[in-house]
């Protein structure tokens, strides 16, 4: 079918100044000057390009992919527009310091300075969570003395006991652990210099990018101020670190001192998780604040740190655990998981803040 006459073809020079007016709201800028639009052609009335975003896990997704078409379709002679979404995620190199994992582009750590907060719980599914998104994604149990990831991703402690410590698939994510060569009920009593060089292996002899670079490794540390925290921002460039916490004054008051140490180390805090936030009755559906409420997001405001999220008390989270098999996986649209799935794209879209500007996206 032929164009009516004297009806002229958009020029790529239109379409780019079009999508220059669309901004990545996290990044500040437009998607043109941010290099996301790739591939663009234009043959008479129809448009096509890639449109690579800075994480498969973006939240702004079908928003950016909407109000690129939009823009594009404005142009005067646009007939269609296929818009092919991509992501791409960056790299997290700063100019000095540790050197960096191979073929690992950003790391997240998640900490807190209090045990019995759910810290693993959240490692779990936040990296489980991210898989689901579409990144590829590590998961190391940096806690040598008291490994419990094995459990909560189904495998048997001391798997690999006979043939060596490996990365092993589990819903998505390459997970490793010491428990995995550990024999059940065998105790790792290692301080100082032992810990540093376990964590110096765990990061750099192991195959983390045999198939492929990961977007991130989600690193489950130890709770508290002990020797792997420190020995992991001495032997790593660590994108981020995210801090859990539940709602209790004492539990805040730790939460903070683990910012603090984190902030003497120039490693960015990226904002708090309140995980056991409420519990939700799955029979009646009230909501009881059990250890009361809203403790962390208080701290995140007075300490200038985004608050990540709510995570609710929820038996199912705990059962799912004890299953191996993480809730995200388990049940997906429990109000528990959404909230996991939702983390992950705040992270990420803070990971995405940093490999740009070099900062965390605080308050």
């Amino acid at each position: 079918m032929k164009r009516a006459k004297g009806k002229q073809s958009p020029s790529e020079e239109a379409i780019l100044a079009a999508l220059s007016t669309v901004e990545d709201p996290e990044l500040g800028r437009d998607i043109v000057a941010l290099g996301m639009i790739r591939d663009l052609q234009v043959s008479g009335g129809k448009v096509a390009f890639r449109f690579v975003l800075t994480t498969p896990a973006c939240p702004m997704r079908s928003e950016l992919q909407c109000r690129a078409e939009e823009a594009v379709r404005a142009v005067p002679g646009v007939e269609s527009v296929d818009v092919k979404m991509d992501a791409e995620v960056r790299t997290h190199s700063p100019l000095k310091g540790p050197r960096p994992v191979e073929g690992v582009r950003n790391i997240i750590a998640i900490a807190s300075n209090k045990g019995g907060v759910g810290k693993s719980t959240v490692a779990v599914n936040l990296a489980v969570a991210l898989a689901k998104h579409g990144a590829r994604v590590g998961l190391l149990d940096a806690d040598l003395t008291g490994p419990n990831i094995p459990t909560m991703v189904g495998l048997e402690p001391g798997c690999q006991a006979e043939t060596g410590l490996m990365p092993v698939m589990r819903y998505g994510v390459k997970v490793v652990s010491i428990g995995f060569v550990l024999r059940p009920s065998l105790a790792v009593i290692w301080r100082g210099p032992l810990i540093g060089s376990g964590v110096r292996q765990l990061l750099h002899e192991l195959p983390w990018a045999a198939d492929g670079d990961l977007d991130y490794l989600v690193i489950d540390l130890p709770p508290g101020t002990s020797d792997a925290p420190l020995s992991m921002a001495q032997e790593a460039p660590i994108a981020g670190v995210v801090i859990v916490t539940t709602p209790q004054s004492v539990s805040v008051e730790d939460a903070s001192k683990a910012v603090t140490m984190f902030e003497k180390l120039n490693v960015p805090v990226f904002g708090i998780i309140e995980n056991m936030s409420y519990f939700l009755c799955p029979h009646c559906g009230q909501r009881t604040e059990v250890f009361g409420h809203g403790g962390a997001r208080q701290a995140a405001k007075k300490l200038g740190l985004d608050f990540l999220g709510e995570v609710p008390l929820d038996a199912h989270v705990r059962a799912s655990s004890d299953d191996g098999v993480p809730i995200v996986e388990q049940e997906s649209d429990s109000p528990a998981a959404q909230v996991f799935m939702l983390v992950a794209e705040r992270i990420a879209a803070r990971t995405s803040v940093q490999g740009f500007f070099g900062k965390t996206g605080t308050k």
